[in-house]
């Protein structure tokens, strides 16, 4: 990756407003360590996870023993379970793992087609949207949205909910509603998503981060006092903020000034080492039972084809031997520790980490945390080892499951390691590039498209999500921008996912990528204009 593009977050909220970080001293499983040393492992092979199987009775058994068994109780899954959020992209094809699974959306991606999308057809009057978090909340209290669970809803239950984000107020509405959120407390997420917490999390893990310091900064004399032993090239990140947009590379006086009011309104920032890395991603899932630690994957990140954001996301890879043995080993074990210690602060289920690969010493770093499901969530639950065994997202469900169930995390960690067991996918997500307001006249259709040797592309066939990908001449196409939006700075247009690389060996886009974009860009037709004021909702939808 080029030095001038540090690996960025893809996974936070879509409003750069601050949102106030949980207070350590509020319960025990969030005190925190301030100790600033960083500490890293010795070990060199994976921790093996601690097994804390819930205690049973002599006489009594485990109601699901296994992967088999955890795939069939699924299959036969009585209980009304729904995916709520702006699209559906982050969890692409659960409804074929899970009976009953249903998804709600804002943004209707398929026209009517998908069989388990359900979209509101009316909209109510509502406030501005400023994040995902308001989406949402705005489903919850949609009268078709509550008419719906009503329907759905068995012996009076309506059910249990994965949200890609929310806050308090999605937590107030999904109670009123009877819905159980399938994820830790909003207060918790906010904890664990602060990006100086994170850091301090990682020290009493004991996983390595790039050189830092957490400290308020006033001015650019005090940046430089405080930061002197991490020399000249410094990035500062402030506690929250999404795809690039609070991440500030600063090597002199004139780039701080340009970003000051930012990060002097922030009680505490990270300061790092501006390092020469590469940015990958991995999931996980903390169980009863340990963590289970999906595939490490490569990052696209800031390229100015895809998004308007030097640090901003814009895809994944996932194929074999992307990276050594050794840096994934080291990955895993870092993963391991880290989802064993948010077991230990009362978290449980899905989980992301960015790493952050130095091209000169070869050291891995963490970057961040995602509580919570990601954009890289299609990429990791779709490819060859999932699909084997469960997705990741089959074993974050079945935490929030009244059931009890064995596992033996350790034979899964081990399959899921093998570089046979992965298959190559790349995913792009295409965003608006320039600083215009665009009303959208024409928009292409979610399905498969293929592509000629003229580079032209044609729309092929409907389906809802990547698997139906045959070869490198297909891709799937998720439409996010219909005809009737407005186009903005940054606002998703769509994501394309296809099988094999879309990066060169030194991460740049090859030119099968620059063909698909050119041509999905081509598939779209918009008029400019001229009053209509920038959206507040900014950022990604996908995260």
């Amino acid at each position: 990756m080029d030095s001038k593009k540090p690996k960025a977050s893809k996974t936070k909220g879509v409003s750069n407003k601050k949102k106030p970080a949980v207070s350590s001293k509020k319960k025990s499983s969030t005190k925190i360590s301030s100790d600033k040393k960083v500490k890293t492992s010795k070990s060199k092979k994976p921790v093996s996870a601690k097994k804390a199987v819930p205690v049973k009775k002599k006489d009594e058994t485990f109601e699901l023993s296994g992967v088999s068994d955890i795939r069939r109780s699924f299959h036969k899954n009585e209980e009304p379970l729904y995916f709520i959020s702006a699209t559906n992209f982050n969890l692409l094809g659960a409804d074929e793992w899970i009976k009953g699974f249903k998804f709600i959306c804002h943004i209707e991606c398929f026209d009517g087609l998908h069989p388990n999308v359900f979209s509101p057809k009316t909209e109510i009057p509502h406030d501005d949207f400023e994040g995902i978090e308001d989406i949402n909340n705005y489903l919850l209290q949609h009268p078709e949205v509550q008419d719906y669970l009503k329907t759905r809803s068995v012996d009076g239950r309506a059910g249990k909910a994965m949200f890609l984000m929310f806050n308090e107020k999605t937590e107030e509405l999904a109670k009123k509603l009877g819905l159980e959120i399938m994820f830790p407390k909003a207060e918790m997420r906010t904890f664990l998503d602060n990006k100086v917490n994170t850091n301090r999390i990682a020290e009493k893990a004991g996983v390595a981060c790039v050189p830092y310091v957490l400290t308020k900064v006033d001015n650019y004399e005090h940046l430089r006092e405080v930061s002197k032993h991490l020399g000249n090239e410094l990035v500062i990140q402030t506690p929250f903020g999404d795809s690039g947009h609070t991440t500030f590379f600063i090597s002199n006086e004139e780039e701080y000034q340009k970003n000051a009011e930012e990060i002097e309104k922030e009680e505490e920032v990270k300061v790092m080492k501006r390092i020469r890395c590469r940015g990958s991603a991995i999931e996980a899932c903390v169980t009863r039972h340990g963590t289970i630690v999906a595939p490490l994957m490569t990052e696209l990140v800031g390229f100015k084809e895809l998004t308007p954001y030097e640090g901003g996301w814009c895809g994944n890879e996932i194929y074999p031997n992307a990276f050594t043995p050794e840096l994934r080993e080291k990955a895993i074990e870092y993963t391991q520790l880290f989802g064993n210690q948010l077991r230990e602060e009362g978290y449980k289920g899905y989980f992301e980490l960015d790493f952050l690969i130095d091209q000169d010493n070869g050291e891995i770093y963490l970057g961040e945390l995602n509580p919570r499901v990601t954009g890289a969530s299609s990429i990791t639950n779709h490819a060859v080892f999932a699909l084997a065994d469960a997705p990741l997202f089959v074993f974050h469900i079945l935490e929030w499951m009244d059931i009890d169930y064995e596992l033996d995390i350790e034979a899964i960690n081990n399959r899921w390691a093998r570089q046979e067991n992965i298959d190559g996918w790349s995913q792009l997500i295409i965003k608006h590039t320039e600083d215009t307001i665009e009303y959208v006249t024409k928009a292409p259709s979610s399905g498969i498209y293929r592509m000629y040797d003229t580079g032209h592309i044609q729309f092929d066939r409907m389906d809802t999500h990547r698997r139906a990908v045959e070869n490198e001449n297909e891709a799937f196409f998720l439409r996010i921008s219909r005809k009737g939006d407005y186009l903005y700075e940054g606002a998703d247009m769509g994501i394309l996912v296809s099988r094999g690389r879309m990066m060169t060996d030194d991460f740049r886009l090859n030119n099968r990528a620059k063909h698909w974009i050119k041509a999905i860009r081509g598939q779209y037709a918009s008029e400019m204009v001229e009053d209509k004021k920038k959206p507040k909702l900014s950022g990604t939808l996908t995260k």
